[in-house]
Formats: structure tokens, sequence, C-alpha cells
């Protein structure tokens, strides 16, 4: 299977899907995209990465290709201007940061050091122009990449996005603490957090501003919208759970659905791989019905007026790249590095993570 035969590599490549992850449905029905801006925006991350340190120099130049981060973005978010797109791709690659540190502080147990940056990353996000040179690059990184978002749309779209963001940060917070002290989260539990971890809203959000407009309560909490964009992340958040699922039991995880259902569900793991794939498969199907009724309320809202014109061409715009979420995500799984457990000389430590750098020994 060619994944991507205009994309992400100078020559194309052919990606090797295992049968247990692949969705003949995606591959079909479920074209790929790619940003046309994708080649600058991949050296320009790159770039910040480094500008950032945020990766040591050794890591960004053996891994930060690889790791596919900038393709995930740009096979989203196809149509936003190209500086949205930056600043996008820019703190998609700080969120992966953000999360491998998240993970190696649990692992080396340093409550201590997690919850004095999640208190820091509390206050950039209300004043990110004050935190541009804060001592920890995860905090600067985090108030350059927000300080540029928030140019985007109004101060009300930028207020929705904290109040999701300081949500996020929480549930991080209840992850540490769940993984800290071995608590798997029951099956209902873990989906309700898991959509703050994985940061539904977020990426939803980030739609408006693809879109170059934020969208009134009306239309954004719309039944037929919001349908659309939950189970386009769901199917994000539950696919990743599939992929990383070797990953995350060699890690001593407890976040995971399929961990989740077997320690609560009472299934093996073959069963638990079984019951993740149908969850998969039923949002890809759910969201092509959800897809068709957020494309009629699109064209409702095209009443002959130009606001009603302007709102039916953002709807229309975000529930397009819901779509691409789809196939830039399933992609994503099998080129990025990070989920190539099976290359790693431990298969608990990511070879592209700097243990020293984040005060490891």
């Amino acid at each position: 299977m060619q994944a991507f035969p205009h994309g992400s590599t100078t020559t194309s490549t052919v990606v090797a899907v295992p049968p247990s992850l692949r969705l003949p449905v995606i591959e079909a029905a479920f074209p790929r995209q790619l940003h046309p801006y994708w080649p600058r925006l991949q050296e320009k991350t790159r770039t910040w990465l480094l500008e950032k340190r945020l990766m040591p120099a050794d890591k960004v130049e053996e891994y930060a290709d690889g790791l596919c981060y900038t393709d995930l973005m740009a096979g989203y978010y196809v149509d936003a201007a190209d500086d949205v797109l930056q600043a996008t791709a820019d703190y998609s690659a700080w969120f992966f940061v953000w999360d491998d540190r998240h993970d190696r502080d649990i692992v080396h147990r340093r409550p201590v050091a997690w919850r004095r940056l999640a208190e820091q990353l509390h206050t950039a996000l209300e004043a990110p122009q004050n935190h541009l040179h804060h001592r920890d690059p995860l905090v600067a990184g985090f108030a350059d990449s927000v300080l540029r978002l928030f140019s985007f749309l109004p101060v009300t779209w930028n207020g929705r996005f904290a109040r999701h963001f300081h949500a996020v940060i929480d549930a991080y917070d209840r992850e540490f603490h769940n993984r800290t002290h071995g608590i798997v989260p029951s099956v209902e539990e873990y989906l309700r957090l898991r959509r703050l971890t994985f940061a539904h809203w977020i990426w939803t959000d980030l739609l408006e501003a693809s879109a170059g407009q934020e969208l009134p309560d009306r239309v954004r909490k719309h039944p037929a919208f919001r349908r659309a964009a939950l189970l386009s992340q769901e199917f994000a958040a539950w696919y990743n759970d599939l992929c990383s699922l070797p990953k995350e039991i060699a890690g001593d995880e407890v976040h995971n659905l399929g961990i989740s259902l077997i320690t609560h569900e009472g299934l093996t793991l073959e069963a638990a791989i079984v019951e993740l794939r149908r969850r998969v498969e039923e949002c890809i199907s759910e969201f092509i019905v959800a897809e068709q009724d957020a494309l009629r309320f699109a064209g409702e809202l095209a009443d002959g007026t130009v606001r009603g014109k302007e709102l039916s061409a953002a709807v229309r715009a975000c529930v397009g790249n819901m779509r691409n979420w789809f196939s830039t995500v399933y992609w994503f799984h099998h080129e990025s590095g990070r989920y190539m457990v099976d290359n790693w000389d431990d298969r608990s430590t990511p070879p592209y993570v700097n243990n020293e750098a984040a005060g490891e020994k």
C-alpha cells in the first residue's frame, strides 16, 4: 500500500500496515490530503524545536522528521493559511514533547517536578506574553505557540481555547495520579478522561482557526456539527490506543482503552484488540452519516445573507478537515517513529526522548 504518493518524503514510500491495524475503508474512502506548505512547515518546525530547546540538536537531526509531527497537521488542516498552519504545527510538536515529559516524570517518579510544570502551564495559558523567556523550555515554547494561536481569532475564541486547555492540563494530572498509583480507570471513566487527554476540543477549536473565523455557539454547538467533530476525535483517540497498546504495555501504562477492557471487562489481549477495532470501525461508519448531516446543516446556514454564506463555507471547511483527520491519523501511526516500538533498543524508553535533559541519570 503506497501511503503518501505525493507527500512526506522525496520519493514514494510503501508502508506495510499490520493486518490487525489495517482499515481498508480508510485506505479506499478517505483519500489523503496534504497542505502545499508542508515542506516549508517541516523545515520551520524543526528549526523552532531547536530554537526553543524543546529537543536536543542530535535528537532533532536524527528523529524529528521521522516522527512526522508536521505531516499530521499538514494532513489535517489542509486549507489553513500558512502562518496558522505553522503555529498549529509548532503547538502540536510542543504537545508531543510535553506528553513525553509527562511520561518521563511518571516513569522516574517526579511528582513535584510534574506539578510545578502543570501549574506553570496553567499560569502561562492566562498570560503567555509574560512567559516567553521562562527558564523551562516547555513553558517558554508553550507560551510562544499559544500567543501565536491567539493572534488569529477574537478574544472570545482565545478564552474558549484557554478553558479547554486548562481542562487538558488537569486531565494529564489525573492521569499522572492514576499511573503513579497503578490505577486502571474503568472503561467509562477512561473514555471521559481520554476526550481530555487527547484534547478533543482543542483540535476542534483549531478547525475554526484553519477556516479563518470563529463559529458562533449556535453553529459550533449544533448537534450535527458537534457529532461529526466528536466522531473524528474519538476515531483518532481510539485508533491511537489500538496502535500504541504494545508501547504502553511495555511502559507499564494504565491509560489505554485496551488496558481498561482487559482489567475491568475481563477480556484477553486478543479480545481487547478485536473490541478496539470494532469501536474504531463504528466511529468511521457513524462519521460518514454524521458528515452528511453536518453538510446539510452547512447548506441550511446559507440563507441568502453574506453572513450566512460565510458561516456555511466555514462549516464546510471544518467538516472537510474532520474527514481529513481520519486519513492523516491513520497513516501517521504507520509512518511515525513514535510507534515503531519493535525498533527501539528499550521498548519502554523512546529513543527520541533525552533523559539527561529532563534531569534524569
